[in-house]
């Protein structure tokens, strides 16, 4: 019996090859013959190699060029990173709920999340954290991932920080136990007018679609009739949040996406009808650093004539990423399908395999080529295509407004360029906020603060600040450069001592973009515009209008833990 039951094994691994090389072609041993070169070369290497080499590092170098050779957003995110990767798409981590931003060494505390764990043992905004369970934090080993190697970590758990208060130079210990910090992905909204609502959202999370619910539910307390939803600068997220969120405004059987890949058949996502806002007229605002889950929502209300699209083309990413955990914990995000919008259009803009650098670096070509400033030089490579009502839209490389806003030039300097770029505005409102807390934190509106900042001057304040530091002072320029330098300035401030729905307000206040979409509605241009419900047609031109003044600046320095 042991001898046939052999004979049977044997039998059974020879048809198996047979059907395997007759049937499956030679792709299963070439992936074969590869990976059993790769397995046999890290284990030569290992063997073998001159020195001791550290072979999961060499395998966390090597995975990430594989990648690179097929598409740009092909990535490989190492187990020590995972957390890092997908926390900002959660709807929660675990933390202490401090905002921080690291400054000469020493961690700041830019704000404390609200009811937040910090909170709750006193922590405050302007604090210096200079120790951690005892032992000192401050000096070259302070950067952003020790900090959130120390700050963040399981629910329930203790860390001890030791801060120095504004005007105070003894250290106080406060005990923190870290807790759920919420991630919200709509950070603004707010009436614009009387009649017209605002919603900003930075990202598409697990969270976006019930925070949309709860932000149109505010609104509808305040009475809006028209809406803005501000994706400019929102990078993408989860393709079900943005499918979610479309459906709230199209109508039943509408077309939202569809996906499709060589080993992914197609997948529609369509509307159901149960939408509550399928009527109210909508405008949604886009720039070049609006990407991924951005571009479906747009897109979906491109092509259905459901909003006008207002702003500069986005970035153009119509690649589905799949995620793919390995047992030690890393995973990779793998493409394997494009996405396409209602009218059939893969907005995916163009790239080489293996040559990311071009693809890098194309927001700044489409920058010197000119496109920020006039929609004359906006380049379509991809053919035409038509919307519901028959207006014609492109793909291959973005979602191109209906109404273009060219970036502003007008007060631009080489002055402001440097002040901004060099990070001197922010170390300037920083400091300027920590040395006049106490009057600042007095008011009890953005309005206020603002009117109060526009009297203080902080733009000669900063100009002997940045000559101090490197920026030598020039007159003719910061004259010239005035309103954008107080606007970025005070901006920060707002920012530092209230939040960034008042930041955002700010801003927004002198936004010839957002002039742009309240005349859409005063002109009774936006989608749907007919009490029959049938849009008014457009022609195919975008058009133009003024220019935006304030230039927007990225969020990114800021942490939280």
């Amino acid at each position: 019996m042991p001898l046939l039951m052999a004979l049977c094994v044997v039998i059974g691994i020879i048809i198996g090859t047979f059907y395997t090389n007759h049937f499956s072609g030679n792709r299963l041993n070439i992936i074969n013959s590869g990976s059993n070169r790769l397995n046999n070369l890290l284990h030569i290497i290992d063997d073998q190699y001159v020195d001791k080499v550290n072979i999961d590092s060499l395998v966390d170098m090597a995975i990430p060029q594989i990648l690179a050779d097929l598409d740009p957003h092909s990535v490989y995110i190492s187990a020590k990173d995972v957390q890092q990767a997908t926390d900002d798409l959660k709807g929660s981590f675990s933390g202490v709920g401090i905002e921080f931003v690291i400054r000469e060494d020493t961690i700041h505390v830019q704000g404390v999340i609200k009811n937040g764990p910090a909170d709750q043992v006193g922590i405050r905004a302007g604090d210096k954290i200079v120790s951690v369970d005892g032992k000192p934090f401050v000096g070259k080993k302070v950067t952003n991932s020790e900090a959130m190697r120390r700050l963040k970590g399981p629910k329930d758990t203790k860390v001890k920080i030791g801060v120095i208060r504004y005007g105070e130079k003894k250290v106080r210990q406060f005990t923190v136990t870290r807790g759920d910090i919420p991630q919200k992905s709509v950070n603004a909204v707010y009436m614009l007018d009387d009649e017209t609502g605002y919603i900003k959202i930075k990202n598409f999370g697990e969270n976006t679609y019930p925070e949309l619910l709860i932000a149109l539910a505010r609104l509808s307390q305040e009475g809006f009739s028209n809406l803005v939803i501000d994706l400019r600068d929102n990078t993408g997220g989860y393709l079900q949040s943005a499918v979610q969120m479309a459906n709230e405004f199209l109508p039943k059987d509408r077309l939202i996406v569809y996906t499709e890949g060589r080993k992914s058949p197609r997948q529609d996502y369509k509307s159901d009808g149960r939408g509550s806002y399928q009527r109210i007229p909508l405008v949604v605002l886009i720039n070049e650093g609006s990407a991924s889950a951005s571009e479906i929502f747009a897109g979906a209300m491109q092509d259905n004539d459901r909003a006008t699209i207002i702003g500069r083309r986005s970035f153009g990413k119509g690649l589905v990423q799949q995620q793919l955990e390995f047992p030690d914990g890393s995973m990779i995000r793998l493409t394997v399908a494009r996405y396409y919008t209602p009218s059939g259009r893969c907005i995916q803009k163009p790239y080489t395999a293996g040559d990311n650098q071009d693809y890098e670096e194309d927001l700044l070509t489409r920058y010197q080529h000119g496109e920020f400033f006039s929609q004359d030089s906006i380049r379509h490579t991809g053919p035409a295509y038509h919307t519901s009502i028959g207006r014609t839209v492109y793909g291959g490389g973005g979602i191109t407004p209906d109404i273009f806003v060219p970036e502003d030039t007008l007060g631009m300097t080489s002055y402001f360029k440097e002040a901004t770029m060099s990070g001197l505005i922010l170390q300037f409102a920083f400091k300027y906020t920590d040395a006049n807390r106490p009057k600042l934190s007095g008011f009890e509106s953005m309005t206020e603060l603002a009117d109060y900042l526009e009297k203080q001057n902080t733009v000669d304040k900063f100009a002997s600040y940045a000559d101090k530091n490197g920026l030598k002072r020039r007159n003719l320029m910061i004259r010239k450069s005035h309103g954008l330098l107080e606007r970025f300035i005070n901006s920060r401030i707002i920012y530092n001592i209230m939040d960034e729905e008042d930041w955002i307000e700010y801003l927004n206040l002198d936004d010839n973009v957002i002039k742009a979409a309240l005349g859409v509605f005063e002109r009774g241009e936006a989608f749907p515009s007919k009490p029959d419900g049938k849009p008014k047609k457009k022609n195919d031109k975008t058009a133009m209008i003024g220019e935006m003044r304030i230039p927007r600046t990225n969020m990114n320095y800021i942490t939280l833990a």
